[in-house]
């Protein structure tokens, strides 16, 4: 019973999913999966217009989960890729020059300073360590660490001003 009432109610069924999808060719789809899910269901208890009513809701939940997941998947489609998939710009030969130019600019500034000032700094500023650390390692306090560093990049900060002007 279950297959002839899929048989002959099958162009009507496709109508009704093809109205909600848009789509003959989901419909199509759709209420293929429907039979599917319907025949084995064991419905011989239903009268016909019962297990009419069923096959067509197992077409509309079968369209509504379709539907669902077309949206999720756009949605999906349009959200932005992560940062980190998107390349970079590559820098320009002219930035490169630049930041190599100030690299040495501050680098002849370090060079130029007390011995002290120069070794906070770069314990600070490029080896990551705490002010507290710095002090602790040339015996001065904290206090004065900071002024060091502080001092050291402003007189870089100050020949890079130059540079630009």
């Amino acid at each position: 019973m279950d297959h002839d009432l899929y048989l002959v109610h099958r162009p009507a069924l496709v109508d009704y999913a093809a109205r909600i999808l848009g789509s003959r060719d989901a419909a199509e789809d759709v209420v293929q999966d429907a039979y599917i899910r319907f025949e084995p269901a064991g419905l011989d208890h239903l009268s016909a217009s019962q297990a009419l009513a069923y096959l067509y809701k197992v077409v509309r939940n079968l369209c509504l989960d379709l539907m669902k997941r077309r949206r999720l998947e756009t949605r999906v489609k349009e959200q932005a890729a992560p940062a980190w998939s998107v390349p970079g710009d590559l820098p320009t030969p002219e930035h490169d020059l630049l930041y190599r130019d100030g690299a040495r600019i501050a680098g002849e500034v370090l060079a130029s300073l007390p011995r002290d000032i120069r070794i906070a700094v770069e314990m600070h500023r490029l080896g990551g360590l705490t002010l507290e650390e710095v002090a602790q390692h040339l015996g001065i306090s904290v206090a004065t660490a900071h002024r060091h560093v502080r001092t050291a990049m402003v007189q870089i900060a100050r020949a890079l001003d130059v540079k630009n002007s």
